[in-house]
């Protein structure tokens, strides 16, 4: 069994990029076709209210109300893209939305200006400690210069679990990137802080492809100090497509990652799911149809 902690599902494809088929490519269907072609028996929808996707949480609630056993929803929360971003009322946001959705966990995209600052600051650690109060997981894209702000949260909250989008962004795509092995390693020793195996072709510039190989020099020792029980696989999709199939994200860990056979099922599917039922979600059996 696999679980893919990150996938994205939209009405609209989000991005300036053309595409033959806006109306459809990042629609739900296609995402579970992707999931049956490879043996995924759920999925983690990561909200992102983008490009023309104002209603992109409401979507994924309806997806995962027709489909059910398949998804689960984590919307976005104070994200870069929200009008009240780093407005004053994030706790009574985090209430509201508690109240109007069920869910495990939210996503939260910081804004490459700032600094992670805000995270522990009289907005955002109310709002973290109420996460935790919840059990909520933060799945959260943040970059190197603001691993010094997450494991200062983690440090404070040691219940509340972070799971870091794109292994914590290290890569030669942004200008911190590709030498941020230092910061990133430095939260290996907060046992609340886990990396995301995912993302590759967003965090990596060409000429590097998949299946990425000077990155994976880069990322060898940072995964051996978190261990395979804090590592967990995610496709990006669909936004890997634009760098490698939904197959290779899979083959990009059973493959060529830098684990042995036997830690493949607890990044595949063992440790989310332990996060996952530590939040209380119902991880109900499904059968793929594969065997």
């Amino acid at each position: 069994m696999i679980i893919d902690a990150h996938t994205h599902v939209w009405e609209h494809w989000p991005y300036q990029s053309l595409v033959p088929d806006p109306g459809t490519r990042a629609r739900v269907e296609q995402l579970l076709f992707e999931m049956d072609q490879n043996g995924v028996e759920r999925a983690v929808v990561i909200c992102a209210r983008i490009g023309d996707n104002a209603h992109n949480v409401d979507y994924a609630y309806e997806a995962s109300a027709r489909h059910p056993g398949r998804l689960l929803v984590f919307p976005d929360l104070e994200c870069r893209w929200a009008p009240d971003f780093r407005t004053p009322g994030a706790v009574q946001r985090l209430e509201q939305a508690l109240s109007r959705w069920d869910f495990a966990g939210f996503t939260q995209y910081l804004d490459a200006s700032e600094d992670g600052s805000w995270l522990t600051g009289p907005e955002g650690l109310p709002f973290m400690h109420l996460a935790a109060e919840r059990s909520l997981l933060v799945s959260m894209s943040a970059l190197p210069h603001q691993m010094e702000a997450v494991r200062a949260l983690a440090i404070q909250l040691p219940s509340l679990h972070i799971l870091l989008h794109h292994l914590a962004h290290m890569g030669d795509r942004h200008a911190d990137g590709a030498h941020s092995g230092t910061p990133v390693i430095s939260l290996a020793d907060c046992p609340n802080i886990h990396l995301k195996y995912s993302g590759m072709g967003n965090i990596t510039l060409p000429p590097q492809e998949f299946p990425y190989p000077d990155a994976q020099s880069q990322w060898a020792p940072v995964l051996a100090a978190f261990g395979a029980d804090r590592i967990i696989w995610g496709s990006d999709y669909p936004v890997c497509l634009r760098h490698m199939t939904y197959g290779q994200t899979v083959s990009m860990l059973t493959r060529h990652a830098p684990f042995p056979a036997g830690a493949h099922k607890a990044i595949l599917h063992d440790n989310m799911a332990r996060l996952l039922r530590g939040a209380g979600a119902v991880l109900e059996q499904f059968d793929t149809g594969r065997p």
